[in-house]
């Protein structure tokens, strides 16, 4: 399955988030390596997370099976750790700009 969501997550956050950010994928099924950007392998799966004006983007590809499972297991992981709902902003989850709350 062909994957490409972005999550309301924004590149302004501060350097402690981020490394909450990193925590929490380092925890995720298939963790690869961050050496060039977060990402996940495995058979029939190879995904990456990139920073966008949109918010975080997960995409690649993920056996659909698998993907709705760990996307579910990835955004109560953030939403845990950073404080406030992840999801997608097209799904209505607004960012978080006053990170200082």
């Amino acid at each position: 399955m062909n994957i490409d969501v972005n999550l309301n997550i924004h590149y302004t956050a501060p350097d402690t988030v981020w490394d909450k950010i990193g925590e929490v994928y380092e925890s995720m099924p298939y963790w690869a390596s961050n050496e060039n950007g977060p990402c996940w392998k495995g058979e029939g799966i190879d995904l990456w997370a990139s920073v966008e004006p949109s918010g975080i983007q997960i995409a690649g590809e993920m056996p659909e099976d698998i993907w709705n499972e760990w996307y579910l297991d990835l955004k109560n992981k953030l939403t845990d750790a950073l404080g406030y709902e992840i999801g997608e902003p097209e799904d209505g989850f607004e960012f978080k700009y006053d990170w200082g709350a």
